[in-house]
């Protein structure tokens, strides 16, 4: 499979007349930003991610607005997010949903799609246009373009002061953590409370970080660690791993200006050279198998397995990492498989229950974490839910019903009732199990508990306590939510608030999703040129990091979490 990762593809300038208005815009007020953050080839068809910005910079409400892009007349549409779509004569049509139709002062309304075949985006030629007028095009507004190779975009970065490289200390032995009743605690005893971030990247085909293409890793590394975030979740694919283990280093695709001091290393010793700046910055890892194939898609899989990847491959990719980060506690969890899926009648689909079916991912994850532990007993292990089980797992007790009315749905990896019935084993590693179900809001699907009126007691009610909650209540292992997080607009925002406080009020661990810009049915935490923080959504997430008289804790006994951060020996378990 080739892939090529391109950046940010135009900024369009429109002059924007107003329904109900008699006075325009200037043309710098309002723009459409369109992005191509990831590219790639599969089966003979080429595809691309397209993300869309309508900017409002002006005074006024954008309402009801219209992208109009020159695509191939042969464009399919894969997938798409926040935005209806239809296409005619190599016209695509992009027209908001309703909670992002009115774009107000000061804040923008984004969309995003998979497209195959569309031929090269020509942001110069697109068009906005609004409700009671039209709006003309300036091409090239923020003079950005296109590169290629492994610079992989736009030269430099909007913050001037590059951090330069921490001094690496040597690796360590005394942060491992366990597992007691619903909390994770030291050796010691002391209770800790993880509160991390994804980044992702190691998983679509860059070979390392997405965003590199124009920032820089050391500053980004290091802000994250400044801001709080006590553990980096990294997806990455089993693909990659299994080259790395059979010494063939796929190539990492990253600007060279910026980051010139990764020129000459191989995708694995920058894999290296990330685990030494999260240690010397005092921030943790959790390793996530993110797919089975290197492919910006490749999440959307239901299996941990896919074509010439294996079972076998994907237990021993997470053998040879434990084996070869043992002795280094910077590498503390391991996500065994992101969001195994499916649902009723889906030639592959997972499954939970007491069998060793090879779709069996409950059997699947006892293997795979026990093969970890045999590597480095010392390892968290999380185990992620499916997306279906039974009502009555008596009366269909190998998932061979095809009736959806036959089965409780949830999230991708978000179905835990299966450990009521059946739970994890580890053996005398039981200690080491964690549970990590991922919630999501109604801007990524509009599930059914996102009923008019949903509210906190209605989401423990219809969704939270019997798929997952229930494991922290009653004690059972401490569950650590992988994935969360948006857009910080309505319908999505009340979600946020209410699982916000559900995390708060239980001290549930949690890896926020994400870092990246390019997540496009949530946005992340850093804009498109993944320096500058979105502020406002850093202060809504900020209130579940761990903190003490103002300080964030880290995980580390011997390393401070960044500038603003204590140790955990110093928190003294101390909430």
């Amino acid at each position: 499979m080739k892939r090529k990762i391109s950046v940010l593809l135009a900024a369009f300038m429109v002059l924007a007349v107003f329904s109900g208005s008699s006075a325009a815009q200037k043309a710098e007020e309002v723009s459409l930003v369109l992005t191509v953050p990831n590219s790639w080839e599969t089966g003979g068809s080429k595809y691309i991610q397209l993300d869309g910005a309508v900017k409002n910079n002006g005074k006024q409400t954008v309402s009801g607005w219209t992208a109009e892009i020159q695509v191939s007349v042969n464009t399919k549409i894969e997938q798409k997010w926040n935005c209806e779509i239809s296409i005619s004569g190599g016209v695509m049509k992009v027209t908001p949903v309703e909670h992002n139709r009115n774009v107000e002062s000061g804040r923008e309304g984004t969309f995003g799609m998979i497209l195959m075949n569309a031929g090269s985006i020509d942001a110069s030629k697109a068009k906005l246009t609004f409700s009671g007028g039209a709006a003309s095009g300036v091409s090239g507004g923020n003079g950005a373009g296109n590169s290629s190779g492994n610079s992989g975009g736009t030269v430099g970065t909007s913050n001037p002061a590059i951090v330069r490289a921490k001094d690496v200390p040597p690796p360590t032995s005394n942060d491992w953590l366990y597992a007691k009743g619903n909390k994770i605690v030291t050796a010691s005893g002391q209770e800790v409370w993880i509160t991390g971030i994804n980044w992702f990247g190691y998983n679509t085909g860059t070979n390392t970080f997405d965003g590199l293409w124009t920032a820089d890793l050391n500053t980004a590394i290091a802000s994250i660690a400044d801001r709080g975030f006590n553990m980096l979740r990294i997806p990455i694919s089993t693909e990659l791993i299994k080259e790395w283990s059979n010494g063939r280093y796929p190539t990492a695709n990253f600007n060279q200006a910026t980051n010139s001091y990764l020129v000459g290393m191989n995708s694995l010793e920058i894999f290296d050279y990330v685990i030494g700046q999260c240690r010397a910055n005092g921030l943790k890892i959790m390793i996530d198998i993110h797919s089975a194939k290197s492919d910006p898609m490749g999440h959307m899989k239901n299996m941990w397995f896919d074509g010439d990847i294996t079972e076998k491959d994907f237990i021993n990719s997470l053998a040879w990492l434990a084996r070869r980060y043992r002795n280094d506690d910077t590498i503390l969890a391991y996500d065994l498989k992101n969001e195994p899926h499916g649902k009723p009648g889906d030639p592959q689909r997972a499954k939970w229950d007491n069998s060793k079916d090879p779709d069996n991912w409950k059997y699947i994850a006892e293997k795979a974490g026990l093969a970890v532990l045999n590597q480095n007993p010392n390892a968290l292990i999380l185990v992620e839910g499916i997306e279906i089980y039974p009502k009555n797992i008596k009366a269909n007790p190998n998932f061979t019903s095809k009736n959806d009315g036959d089965y409780d749905f949830n999230w991708w990896g978000g179905n835990l009732r299966g450990v009521r019935d059946n739970p994890i084993d580890l053996g005398k590693h039981q200690n080491k199990l964690v549970y990590s179900p991922h919630d999501y809001g109604p801007t990524v699907h509009r599930q059914p508990w996102f009923g008019d009126g949903y509210n906190f007691n209605s989401l423990m009610r219809d969704t939270w306590h019997d798929n997952w909650f229930f494991i922290h209540k009653e004690g059972i292992a401490p569950i650590l939510i992988g994935e969360w997080g948006g857009f910080m607009t309505e319908p999505n925002l009340t979600w946020m608030t209410h699982l916000r406080r559900l995390i708060k009020e239980n001290r549930l661990h949690h890896t926020f999703w994400c870092f990246n810009a390019n997540s496009g049915d949530t946005g992340g935490l850093v804009e498109h040129d993944f320096t500058t923080w979105d502020e406002g959504k850093y202060r809504f997430v900020r209130e579940v990091l761990w903190r003490q008289d103002g300080k964030f804790v880290g995980l580390d006994h011997d390393i401070p979490l960044g500038r603003n951060g204590v140790t955990v020996a110093e928190a003294g378990g101390n909430r």
